[in-house]
């Protein structure tokens, strides 16, 4: 039998959705009479020239597959946590400083302990990020949410997405045009699965495997269903921090969904050889070994230890750890920029990850 992957657990490549947002949305970059799109459409954020000295970011994110987890536990505190990560991440990556994010919560049934665990975890997040959370929305839809509309559904089933918001001036925008072969790759230490790759995820561990959310797993070193939400990790004080030392940050990706693939996003006409990626954390090992998942679909799927990548000029190396070590972020290089351009090589595996579909 072949081994699970990601399309298997029945996520799907959006390369079709992707060309009727071109088709329908592009018309809508002239509508602004007060603001200019500064973007393509494909960045971690959009960007809106306000004047000529402010533009505005704009993200919106959700948290995925991992509310079942959450709702399987009854814990809902780390992953509001999430929801603010991958926004306020996504927006670092075009050079915004993070300012606020508001929120939808989508439910089948109001509980007012989840609605409580959320809004304290949300507290929590703005609190690292630095940023406000001045609104929201709840939508109570039972026919929508957890249900196929025919029968009750699950009364746990809930969805978190996030929109964020963020400032910078318009010439520091950061689109990835300024990387070059030469460039040091530096990666930044995830946290753990982070907010992606949970269909697969639960597929391996929970459907093939068997395993149980409560039960203690000695490759982890604690319960599957604790590891499975640790939150995502905050890059906002790192990044910041690497601006206000005054390092040229020429590129950063969030690495979500498509994995390493996210490095095709800049838009410089180069490659990325990564030589000295970090160890993995436990976890996924336990999915590659349960799941028998090709080393490919893994680095396809997930951040595999790293949960941001800055690519700086390599004079700055050496200041640029240091000062990610200061705010408190593991960090290393783990590879350079080269000529070749797309292609996403990780060398000490064999691989050479395709350019994502769209």
């Amino acid at each position: 039998m072949n081994a699970p992957s990601y399309e298997d657990a029945g996520v799907r490549g959006q390369s079709e959705a992707l060309s009727a947002v071109e088709r329908h949305l592009r018309p809508t970059f002239s509508f602004p009479t007060n603001g200019e799109v500064l973007t393509e459409f494909g960045h971690y954020a959009s960007v809106v020239k306000l004047t000529p000295d402010l533009a505005l970011a704009l993200c919106t994110d959700g948290v995925g597959s991992k509310t079942i987890v959450a709702s399987a536990l009854d814990r809902y505190d780390t992953i509001a946590f999430d929801c603010v990560a991958m926004n306020v991440n996504d927006l670092l990556c075009v050079g915004a400083r993070p300012l606020a994010m508001v929120d939808y919560l989508g439910v089948h049934t109001l509980d007012a302990g989840r609605a409580d665990q959320l809004l304290s975890g949300l507290g929590a997040a703005a609190k690292e990020a630095g940023i406000a959370v001045p609104g929201g929305e709840v939508a109570q839809l039972p026919e929508v949410i957890g249900s196929d509309g025919r029968t009750p559904g699950d009364p746990t089933a809930f969805d978190l997405v996030g929109t964020g918001v963020g400032t910078l001036h318009p010439e520091e925008l950061i689109l990835g045009r300024a990387v070059q072969p030469g460039d040091a790759i530096v990666g930044l230490a995830s946290s753990g699965l982070h907010s992606n790759g949970y269909t697969l995820a639960r597929r391996v561990l929970l459907k093939d495997a068997g395993m149980n959310l409560d039960r203690h797993v000695d490759e982890l070193g604690r319960p599957l269903g604790e590891e499975l939400l640790e939150p995502t990790a905050i890059y906002v004080r790192a990044v910041t921090a690497l601006w206000d030392a005054g390092v040229e940050t020429r590129g950063l990706s969030h690495i979500t969904g498509d994995g390493f693939g996210n490095l095709v996003r800049l838009e410089a006409e180069v490659g990325y050889e990564l030589d000295a990626l970090p160890e993995p954390q436990a976890i996924f090992d336990l999915i590659r070994q349960r799941g028998q998942i090709r080393a490919e679909e893994m680095f396809k799927v997930f951040n595999m230890g790293v949960g941001m990548i800055v690519i700086i000029p390599p004079s700055q190396e050496t200041q640029a750890l240091a000062t990610l070590e200061s705010s408190g972020q593991s960090a290393r290089r783990i590879g350079t920029v080269v000529k070749e351009a797309g292609v996403v090589r990780l060398t000490h595996h064999g691989l050479e990850l395709a350019r994502p579909a769209g």
